[in-house]
């Protein structure tokens, strides 16, 4: 009993024994590890990898940013007339079609209608009535000059003859509102024709972009039934993010691109900044006004807007000194015996190659100004050995 109880002793003292020496081995590894993944962002320059690398600072420079957003060719509102009917009445005749250009005065459409007739007629009994109230008041006036009638019938007749022109005016007024002009208004007194129709006229010149009417439908005031555009001068509408909007004001030069064209180039100047926010996409609208003369640019085409900001000092490093890892900017700095640590910066977009820096490294410091792509392949194969 003894025996066996000597003989456990050791054996219990062995296996305490290997037991923490199992335990103290990952300890190591980590701590290796450790060390292994904070040289991964080191290299240092050697042999024929030195010639190939230039060493330089970040400097001050002054520099115009650029903002891109996303826009749209929009019709110039202010170059844009919308056709409605003048008269509930039946269309009976269409001139025009989609995309048509025209001139101020021309005929759109012909419309038939019951309140034409009723207006027309209503015209020639203001004007008879007229006529006859005027004759009157120049008899009256001759009658009173010969002291036949009285003051007081002369002042009923001129007054008669004054209504009767004011009934005659308002008779002109509302065949000019349905579209009837002066020269259709002589003939109608002169032969006494009524109209059965009337044109539907542009009141200005340019392209119909929009039609929404067919021959005989019957149409009401509040109709659209045309919509003319001159679209020689577009404008391209921005959107804006409400972080960068306060960089933006009216002057500002910007450049379009439209993928539709191949990317083709426009300039323009922003003319209006909306003063509030669209609650749906967090943006600010600006609006561009762009020459289209050429008539390339179309209502609706996508366009990207690259506005350019008032020019300003700003600490730059060169483009060529940025290493793209893991969606991060980057950059070689220097730590002395040809030693340089990868470090993560924070840039803006490039303006003329260079780079806007916002964070990660000041003015002073020695960074890897060219040559940072072959370097950062360097360190990757150091890694990988």
């Amino acid at each position: 009993m003894n025996v066996n109880k000597i003989t456990l002793a050791p054996c219990i003292f062995l296996i305490m024994l290997i037991v923490g020496c199992q335990q103290s081995v990952p300890e190591e590894v980590d701590n290796k590890d450790a060390q292994t993944s904070s040289g991964h962002n080191e290299v240092i320059l050697k042999g024929e990898m030195a010639q190939r690398v230039k060493i330089g600072e970040p400097f001050v420079a002054d520099i115009a940013e650029q903002l891109h957003v996303p826009g749209q060719i929009k019709v110039h509102e202010q170059r844009v007339v919308r056709v409605g009917a003048s008269i509930t009445g039946r269309i009976v005749e269409i001139y025009v079609q989609l995309g048509d250009s025209v001139e101020a005065g021309a005929k759109l459409a012909r419309i038939a209608s019951p309140e034409l007739t009723q207006a027309q007629l209503s015209f020639l009994r203001a004007n008879s009535l007229a006529t006859l109230a005027d004759q009157a008041a120049k008899r009256a006036r001759l009658l009173f000059a010969g002291d036949v009638i009285s003051a007081a019938e002369l002042q009923r007749r001129e007054s008669e003859a004054q209504i009767a022109r004011a009934d005659l005016s308002a008779a002109k007024d509302q065949l000019r509102l349905l579209g009837v002009d002066n020269g259709a208004m002589l003939d109608l007194v002169r032969h006494g024709r009524i109209l059965p129709s009337i044109e539907i006229k542009a009141p200005r010149s340019g392209i119909v972009i929009e039609r929404n009417v067919a021959q005989g439908q019957v149409v009401q005031p509040s109709d659209l039934l045309f919509t003319l555009a001159d679209l020689s001068v577009v404008w391209v509408v921005g959107d804006v993010p409400e972080q960068v909007a306060r960089f933006v004001r009216r002057g500002q030069n910007v450049e379009i691109l439209v993928p539709a064209l191949g990317n083709e180039s426009f300039t323009g100047v922003i003319i209006a900044v909306a003063d509030i926010v669209n609650p749906l996409t967090r943006t600010v609208m600006v609006r561009t006004e762009v020459d289209n003369s050429l008539r390339k640019l179309k209502p609706d085409m996508l366009a990207t807007v690259h506005i350019t900001e008032q020019s300003h000092e700003h600490l730059v490093i060169p483009d060529d000194a940025v290493v793209r890892e893991n969606n991060q900017d980057h950059v070689f700095v220097e730590q002395g015996d040809n030693t340089y640590t990868l470090v993560p910066v924070e840039l803006g977009s490039a303006v003329n190659r260079l780079r806007p820096v916002l964070s990660g490294v000041t003015a002073g410091q020695r960074i890897v100004i060219e040559g940072a792509f072959h370097l950062n392949n360097e360190r990757k194969r150091t890694e990988l050995e």
